[in-house]
C-alpha cells in the first residue's frame, strides 16, 4: 500500500462518525434548539423596536437561529456536523412549540448547515480557528439573508436602503454571533474537559488519548 493510499485511509477513518459524535451532536443541537426557541419569542418584541429605529436593523440577531451549526461542526469536525446539529435543533423547536412553518424551518436550517461546512470542506475538515469560524457565520449570513428576500421580505429590493441595511446587518451579526461566539463558546465547553475525548477538545487542553 502506498503512501498516499495509507494517507488517505487516515483522512477517511479520521471523518467517521463514533457514537461520541453523534451523542455529543444530538446535546448540542438540544441545547441551541431550546435557546433558539426562547429567542423565537423574544424576538417579536426586540425586532418591532428595531425595526422602528431602522428597518433591517433587526437582522443584527438572524444569527442566533443560526449559529448552532458553526458551533457543531467546530465541535465534532466531522462531515455533516452543521447539518445534523441544525435539524437537531429544529426538532427540539417544533417539540416545543414555533410559530414558524416546519418546511420553512427544515429546509433552511438544513441550507445553513450546507454553506457553514463549506469553509472546512475545502480544508478536509483539517483547519479550524477563528477566522474559519468567521468565514462559515459570514456565508451562512449571506445565504440567509439572501434566502429572507426571497422567501420572506419580497417586497424589498437587495438595493433598497433597507435591503442594504438588511444584508449588512446580517454579515456583522453572523462574523459575531456564528462565528466569534460560537468560537469562544466552543473553546469554553473544550475548557471544562466535556470534549477530552474529541479531536476538539484535545486542541484546546493540549490532552490525547
Amino acid at each position: 500500500m502506498s503512501a498516499g493510499t495509507t494517507m488517505s485511509a487516515s483522512v477517511r477513518h479520521s471523518l467517521r462518525w463514533s457514537t461520541a459524535d453523534i451523542a455529543v451532536g444530538a446535546a448540542l443541537g438540544v441545547g441551541c434548539g431550546v435557546v433558539q426557541w426562547g429567542f423565537n419569542f423574544v424576538s417579536q418584541s426586540l425586532f418591532a423596536v428595531m425595526a422602528a429605529i431602522l428597518p433591517g436593523l433587526s437582522s443584527l440577531f438572524h444569527a442566533i437561529w443560526y449559529f448552532s451549526g458553526t458551533l457543531g461542526v467546530t465541535v465534532i469536525r466531522k462531515p455533516g456536523a452543521a447539518i445534523y446539529v441544525n435539524v437537531v435543533g429544529v426538532a427540539v423547536q417544533m417539540l416545543l412549540g414555533n410559530q414558524f412553518s416546519f418546511g420553512f424551518v427544515f429546509v433552511s436550517a438544513a441550507l445553513q448547515g450546507i454553506v457553514a461546512e463549506l469553509p472546512f470542506v475545502v480544508t478536509r475538515y483539517r483547519l479550524f480557528n477563528l477566522p474559519m469560524t468567521m468565514l462559515a457565520g459570514a456565508l451562512v449570513a449571506v445565504e440567509y439573508g439572501f434566502y429572507l428576500l426571497f422567501f420572506r421580505y419580497q417586497a424589498v429590493s437587495l438595493f433598497s436602503p433597507r435591503g442594504i441595511i438588511h444584508m449588512t446587518c446580517e454579515v456583522i451579526g453572523g462574523v459575531a454571533i456564528a462565528g466569534v461566539f460560537s468560537w469562544f463558546l466552543f473553546r469554553a465547553i473544550a475548557a471544562t474537559g466535556a470534549l477530552d475525548r474529541f479531536a476538539s477538545g484535545q486542541s484546546v487542553r493540549g490532552t490525547v488519548d
